[in-house]
Formats: structure tokens, sequence, C-alpha cells
């Protein structure tokens, strides 16, 4: 296998207000050849930056700042905010991703291989790809064209990854792994380690707890037996897997991951899990073994998810629910268990009367004693 030789990355170019506009298909007005090479926030913002005020409550940081051109709300008179051109968007936040895009140097990767690198002969390296220091690349591993693979990443025998991947510093790659296109992986995220699976050769107290609902006939002592993992993890196109993540082999099928997905830092998909196509997993998100979550699901912060039970697509969940139960489609959950949103407010609205109402009904006790006395 021959190694295309270390070059230093490219520099950072800078983009003119109309090529920003046309990437973003929106409205211009003013000097539109001005140049900038970076945005900012308008209070910040220098000459070559283009100043983010996509807001009118930004508006005042305009004046603070010495940005000529900034990306502004629709109806904005960017003269009177002292600028010398413009640019106008509707939805901002989708702005912000063309435009964070656009200004994103990416990671200091140098083309071709390192020196320093480890791949083994067997090991098929796509065109134009890119890999840093101290990675390894174990046997019989596939990488597709133009991935960049940054410093300390390992990737096992037989994993298979698709083009234009880019994997960051210290990721684990386990071995017989296939990933499709366009993956991003965060520092230190690792795919495919051995899923938790443990059992006792008599019925565990675990097994007892389930069948009966608390109670134990006896409490005996147990010792675990490893289950080995099998199976592997298979991860479609677009997938995007944050800092820390963790995705658990198989025990004999594949853990499984559908194109379009997005998981936050430290998201722990279990063994047998299947997650459908463009969910969105935030932080701390834990799905237990063997469940299956559909496509368009949307998991908040902290969100657990118990094992072998299957959240229907569309399900939205907020911040620290946690799903023991089948989720119908469509389904919006809060709390813990997890209820219907509007089921969970009013619930919580009647806890926090408890006081008001324990206090009315001691008033009415004494009521009541007092007319029975007087009786």
């Amino acid at each position: 296998m021959s190694h295309t030789p270390f070059k230093s990355p490219t520099p950072i170019t800078s983009h003119t207000i109309e090529d920003i506009a046309r990437s973003l298909g929106a409205r211009a007005e003013g000097d539109v050849a001005i140049a900038v090479d970076g945005a900012a926030e308008p209070a910040s913002a220098g000459p070559a930056q283009l100043a983010l005020a996509m807001d009118p409550k930004y508006a005042a940081g305009l004046a603070q700042g010495a940005a000529r051109a900034a990306v502004l709300w629709e109806g904005a008179d960017w003269r009177a905010l002292g600028l010398q051109a413009a640019i106008f968007v509707a939805r901002p936040r989708l702005a912000m991703a063309g435009l964070s895009r656009a200004f994103d140097p990416g990671p200091d990767i140098a083309a071709g291989v390192h020196p320093s690198a480890v791949i083994d002969p067997s090991a098929r390296i796509g065109a134009a790809a890119a890999i840093g220091p101290f990675v390894v690349i174990g046997r019989d591993v596939v990488i597709g064209t133009r991935a960049r693979i940054a410093s300390h990443v390992s990737i096992a025998e037989g994993a298979r990854i698709g083009a234009d991947a880019l994997i960051l510093q210290g990721a684990r790659i386990g071995a017989r792994v296939e990933i499709g296109d366009r993956f991003i992986c965060h520092p230190g995220a690792v795919v495919g380690a051995d899923g938790f699976s443990f059992v006792t050769p008599e019925k565990s107290g675990v097994e007892q707890i389930r069948e009966t609902l608390g109670e134990r006939a006896t409490l005996d002592p147990q010792s675990w037996i490893r289950i080995h993992s099998l199976g592997t993890v298979e991860i479609g196109d677009d997938v995007e897997l944050g800092a820390n993540a963790t995705i658990d082999r198989g025990t004999v099928r594949a853990t499984s991951v559908g194109s379009g997905t997005k998981m936050d830092n430290l998201v722990h998909i279990g063994h047998n899990v299947q997650v459908g196509r463009d969910c969105l997993l935030c932080g701390q998100v834990g799905i237990a073994g063997s469940s299956r979550i559909g496509d368009r699901v949307v998991l908040a912060g902290q969100c657990g998810v118990s094992d072998n039970i299957f959240v229907g697509d569309d399900v939205i969940a907020g911040g620290a629910t946690k799903i023991f139960t089948n989720a119908p489609a469509g389904r919006v959950l809060l709390g813990s268990p997890a209820l219907k949103m509007e089921t969970h407010v009013e619930a919580w609205k009647n806890i926090r009367r408890l006081g008001r109402l324990f206090t009315q009904v001691a008033e009415l006790r004494e009521i009541v004693t007092k007319l029975g006395q007087k009786g």
C-alpha cells in the first residue's frame, strides 16, 4: 500500500458578502464585494468579520464592534445601524448552519498518511484520505475516499468506513463495524465495545423482581457470567457521534443506527438497540439493550429508555424523561415514569396544590368537629 506525502493543511479563505448570501439563498444589500474571513457576535466583530445580529435584541452590539457587514433580520435598516452591507435571513438558526459551515476551517489533519501511523498492509485506504499521527488501522479495514482521521484513533480489524468520514482524536472503532458515508465522530467516542450482558447460573434477584414487581423469595449469593458479544454495529450515512459517546456491539445480531441520526456527547446505545433515521439524541441519553427507536425521535438530555421496548416514530421526550414502556408514534413525553406531556404538567400542578389542599381539609375537619360537638 503506497502512502502519499505528509503535507501542511490548507489555509482559511475569505468569502464575499455576495457569495455568502448566494450560498444561504438569502438577500444582500450594500457593498456586497466586501470580503470576510469569519463570523462573530456584534460587539466583538472586527472589520474582516461578519456580525451575527439576526434578532433586533442584538442590534445595540453593532455600535460596540467594528463590523462592516452583518447578518440581520428581515426589515432591519442596515444603513441606520452603521453598516456598509447586510444579509437578510428569515430563519436565523438555518442561516447559522450555512454560515458555520462556510467559516469552519475543520480540524488540522494534514493530507496523506503521517509517518507515525500504523496501518496493516491488508487495509485499503481510499484516495485523498488524511491519516494523522499515531493512528492504528487494523487488518482488512476499508477506509473510504477523502476520509480524515485525526491523531490517536484506532480502527480494529474488518471495520468498513465510508467516504468523507471525519474521525477525531482518540476515537475507537471496533472490529467488523460498518459505517456509511459522511460519518462524523468526535473525540473519545467508542463504536463497537462489547455489550453489558451477564447471566447467573440460577435465577437472579433482578429476574425475580421483574416477575414479582418487588418480592424476592430468598437473598442467595450469586455470581455473574459474561455473555460475549458476537455481533457488530451498523451505522448509516450522515450520522454524527458526540464526544465520549458509546455504541455497543450486538450479542448476535448488529446494533444499528439509521442514516441522518445525530448523537450528543455521552450518549450510550446498548447492545442490540435499533435506532431509526434522523433521530436526535441529546447529552447523557441512555438506551438499554434490545430496545427499538423509530424514525425522527428526539430524546432530550438525560432521557433513559428501558430495555426491550419500542419508541415509535416522531416521539419527542423532554429532559430527564424515563421511558419504561412502549411509546406510540407521535407521543410527546415528560417525566419519570414518562407520561404524556399535558398529563405530566397537570399532575405537577396538582402536586403543588397539595399543601393548600391539606390546609383546607384540616380546616374542614375542625368545622365538622365543632358542628358535631354542638349537635
